[in-house]
C-alpha cells in the first residue's frame, strides 16, 4: 500500500489490489509531522500588523497638523430692518478668536440686495458694510448670506454655511 499525505487528522491510503483508497483515522496527538511552518507565519505576519497598526495611529495622532479651521461671522446686529444700513460683521474661528484680514463677501439670500458686497477684516477682525437689504412685496423677512475668503496661507476654511443677517420688516 502506498501512504499519501493528507491533513493531520486522516491518512489516505491506496489499496493497489482493490484501486481504491483506504482512510485510517489518526489523532492528532499521534501525527509525528507537525504543522510545519505555521508558527513561523503567524509570527511574520504578527510583527507585520503591528508594526503597520503603529504607523496608522502615528499618522491618526499627527492628523492635526493637516486640519484646517471652520470660518464664522458673527452680524451685529444680528436683526436688522430694510433701512438700516450699517452692519458689522466679525470673523471668528471655533473658539471665538477673532481672525484678521479675511475677506467677508455679502450677498443677498431670501432678501435682495444691489449686487455683492465685499470688506476685508481689520486688525480686531472685524469688517463694516454699508447695504441697504430689501424686502419682497408680501414678504415680512429676509435673510443676507455671509461667505468667507479665509486670509492668505493660513489653516482657515468656510465650507459650512455661516450665520445669516436677519432682515425684518418694521
Amino acid at each position: 500500500m502506498a501512504e499519501i499525505a493528507v491533513p493531520a487528522t486522516r491518512r489516505f491510503m491506496y489499496d493497489t489490489e482493490a484501486r481504491r483508497p483506504m482512510f485510517r483515522a489518526t489523532r492528532l496527538r499521534e501525527d509525528e509531522r507537525g504543522i510545519e511552518g505555521l508558527p513561523v507565519r503567524l509570527v511574520i505576519a504578527l510583527v507585520v500588523g503591528v508594526a503597520s497598526l503603529s504607523v496608522m495611529m502615528s499618522m491618526i495622532s499627527g492628523i492635526s497638523g493637516l486640519a484646517v479651521t471652520e470660518l464664522d461671522v458673527r452680524p451685529t446686529p444680528e436683526v436688522t430692518t430694510p433701512d438700516n444700513g450699517s452692519v458689522s460683521v466679525a470673523v471668528v474661528d471655533p473658539d471665538g478668536g477673532r481672525v484678521a484680514d479675511a475677506t467677508v463677501v455679502a450677498r443677498g439670500g431670501s432678501a435682495r440686495l444691489d449686487g455683492v458686497t465685499t470688506a476685508k477684516t481689520d486688525e480686531n477682525g472685524t469688517a463694516e458694510f454699508n447695504i441697504d437689504p430689501e424686502l419682497g412685496p408680501n414678504q415680512r423677512d429676509g435673510t443676507v448670506v455671509f461667505d468667507i475668503k479665509p486670509p492668505a496661507g493660513s489653516d482657515y476654511a468656510d465650507r459650512r454655511e455661516n450665520t445669516a443677517l436677519l432682515v425684518v420688516e418694521k
